[in-house]
Formats: C-alpha cells, structure tokens, sequence
C-alpha cells in the first residue's frame, strides 16, 4: 500500500481532544512520547506547541509510510519507532509526558483491504500490526463458547451466543472470510437498526479488533509502563472512546492517586504507599459542541489527565482496574 494512498487520510484526519491536552499540559515542554502515533496528529501538535522532542510510537508499519512527507520537517526532534507502548520503557525514560489515543485510526478504518471496517467489503484481517492471529483465524477455528466470550466481555454483546452459534454454523458451511459476510451473520441474529442506533455488527467487530490486538493487554501494560518512564512533574494524557477503556483508565490513575479508598472498613490498615500521581480534575474531558460538530468521532471521546510525582514505579493488578479477560475453551 503506497504512502501516496494514505496521504489524503492524514489530510481528513482529526486528533480527538487535542486543545484539551494542549491546554492540560501547558507549556508544553521536553521529551514526550505519542503512544498511538497513527496519522501524526498529536505528535505534530505536541511539536508545534514546543515538545523539545517527540518518540512517535505505532505498530502499524503504515503509519509511518504516510509520515514520510513530513517527519523530515522536524529534524531530530522526532523520533519514529515501530513497536508496541505498553514496552515504552525499552526505547524512552525521563519523559516530561506521555500521550495515548486509544481509538482505532481512521487510516485503518478507512481501508478495506485492512478489514476493520463492516461498511465496505474487504478481508477478514484487523490486525494493527499486520502480522499475527486475524480476525479470520479466530471466527473460522476457535470454538464457539471462545468466540461467545470475546463477543461479550470484549464487545459487550448480549447476543453474544446466538451470533457464535451463527457462526459456527456458516463456517461449517464455507470459510468465512470477509467483512460484509460476517456483518451478515451477526446481522441475521439481531433486529434490525431503528434511525440513529448503530449498525448491529458494531460492538462484534470492536470486541474481534480488541481480541486480535489484546488491546486491554496492551492499554494495562502501556499504563504501568508509562508510569516508569515518567520523570517527577510528567504528565500522562488517555483518550478512550468506550466505557470499559475509561473504566479501566479511571480506576487506575484513581488508585495510583491514593484515593481508592478502603473497600472494608472492618479490614485491618495496610501500609501506606505514596502516591505515584495526582488527578488534574476528578471527572474524564468530554469534546464540545463545537469539536463534535466539527468531528463526530469525538462523541464518545473521553480525556483523563494526571501528573507523576517522585514516588518509586510499582505494580498493579489487571483485575482491579476492570481489565476484561476471556476465558479460552479449548
């Protein structure tokens, strides 16, 4: 797929909430880190409103063909590194700020040959890093309780059983291969859409795009990571787009804030540990009027913001952050 291609998407791409980080974080200052560079967005921002330094991160290899244009502009002052976030701590340290925009970008959706979108036919693929389990292999060869349990804890989908059921059945009949045969199947278990719902294949394709990119593997690993990386006064910036994201975001910097609390005021005290960052504010930054009219995709955005302090890096369990886990039959 040529840079070329791609070109005219980062034109028609929009960065999410952007001013509002901007705005967050101000001055923006030293060496940050764009987690989920895409189509360039919030690293162009973060330069141009003086990041000494950007590491712009993204498995997607295409990402950085459509920045060949630009990225040159920059010099030395930005730094593109294919890889993963959740292992930012191989390639960065000391940063004054981290930035991940957790929604997929629209230069994958917009593809068909990528296979994430159920608007236009194309393969059955999803894969952000282009290598790996795709969607196909898991819809044509897991078994159906596994595919139930993706569909419900990664998509929330209360049909869940009935569509891997669908499934199963087709498959056995011919490979299923492509987008707009899936969205039929899932089509032809759910009434159909009233004026304004969402398409019913949509909470199915995003729990198989979470599935084939352990995306709720990669956001609680990339959290613990960026609170290594971090220097004291760094600031952490998450854009999530739906609520098990924000949830798993919110509980996070909640407890690494020490405002958790104690679930049981009959247990005994533990020891106190330092918190390793302070809220910017208690509640997540929605777009407003204006940013929706101008961006639809910001509807369901939501910013959440803090600072680290000097307190030592530690651990944190998947579980008490909400991490949704599937449970593999085998």
């Amino acid at each position: 797929m040529a840079a070329a291609a791609t070109s005219d998407q980062s034109a028609h791409h929009v960065p999410v909430l952007l001013p509002a980080i901007l705005n967050a974080v101000a001055p923006v200052q030293g060496r940050w880190l764009d987690g989920t560079f895409g189509a360039g967005g919030y690293t162009r921002g973060l330069l141009e409103a003086g990041a000494a330094q950007v590491i712009a991160v993204d498995r997607d290899p295409l990402a950085f063909e459509l920045a060949e244009s630009w990225a040159g502009d920059y010099g030395d002052r930005l730094i593109l590194q294919q890889g993963v976030f959740s292992k930012m701590d191989s390639f960065a340290s000391d940063l004054e700020g981290v930035v991940l925009d957790l929604g997929v970008s629209s230069m994958q959706i917009d593809t068909p040959e990528r296979g994430f979108s159920f608007m236009r036919d194309g393969p059955l693929d999803m894969r952000m890093s282009q290598d790996g389990l795709s969607a196909a292999d898991i819809i044509n060869e897991a078994p159906e309780e596994t595919i139930a349990n993706i569909l419900f804890q990664y998509g929330e989908e209360r049909a869940s059983r009935r569509i891997a059921k669908a499934i199963l059945r087709e498959r056995a009949l011919e490979p299923i291969t492509t987008t707009l045969r899936l969205a039929g199947i899932i089509e032809s278990c759910l009434p159909r859409a009233k004026p304004g719902q969402s398409h019913p294949a949509t909470r199915s394709f995003q729990a198989l795009r979470i599935a084939v990119n352990d995306e709720y593997g990669e956001l609680f690993q990339g959290l613990m990571a960026a609170e290594r990386v971090l220097g004291p006064g760094g600031w952490l910036a998450v854009v999530t787009f739906h609520s098990v994201e924000d949830r798993m975001v919110k509980r996070f910097l909640t407890a690494r804030a020490g405002a958790g609390g104690n679930a049981n005021r009959f247990a005994p005290e533990t020891e106190k540990v330092p918190p390793q960052f302070t809220l910017s504010q208690r509640k997540a930054v929605s777009a407003d009027e204006a940013e929706v009219d101008a961006n639809p995709r910001a509807r369901s955005a939501r910013l959440r913001v803090a600072r680290r302090t000097d307190a030592p890096a530690g651990d944190i369990d998947a579980k008490s952050i909400g991490m949704p886990v599937v449970r593999e039959v085998k």
